[in-house]
């Protein structure tokens, strides 16, 4: 059976203390097996937009921010891959979709997911398909009694 670890960073000033709600989340749509990933360390880093179009621009030649980058598996160093979001992007998006910022950011990390899931978004049947999956990941979390909640300070 695989195991995956959560290694957690919040570089993030303003976002309050984001390890339970992650550990919370990824624990859900883990152990519902309906996304499998690759066992292993999963690392999950908390950013700002200035550090995510930095990463954006060294590994993706694209200088601008994003709402997340999901680097892959890598087996041979017991590595689930890895999740960086940027908080800015979520809260920025929120407050335009005058939607909860708890459940923009978590619809980041659920993305993510998916990413190390095999799911992904280049193409538009591609899209439609990762948006029903991030459907079902969502509703999965919302039917659970550990609802994640992320907040700013």
């Amino acid at each position: 059976m695989k195991v995956v670890s959560l290694e957690i960073n919040n570089l993030y000033k303003l976002l309050s203390d984001p390890e339970p709600s992650t550990r919370a989340l990824f624990e859900v749509i883990d152990a519902s097996g309906k996304f499998p990933i690759t066992g292993g360390e999963l690392s999950i880093v908390f950013v700002d937009d200035a550090t995510i179009s930095q990463i954006h621009a060294d590994f993706m030649d694209d200088a601008t921010p994003t709402d997340v980058i999901t680097f892959p598996a890598n087996p041979e160093m017991d590595s689930a891959g890895e999740i960086i979001v940027s908080v800015d992007h979520a809260h920025c998006r929120a407050l335009e979709l005058k939607k909860c910022f708890s459940h923009e950011l978590t619809l980041y990390l659920v993305h993510g997911w998916l990413h190390l899931a095999g799911y992904d978004d280049k193409s538009k049947p591609e899209r439609a398909e990762m948006r029903k999956a991030e459907e079902r990941a969502i509703a999965l979390l919302e039917d659970c009694s550990e609802k994640p909640e992320f907040s700013l300070c």
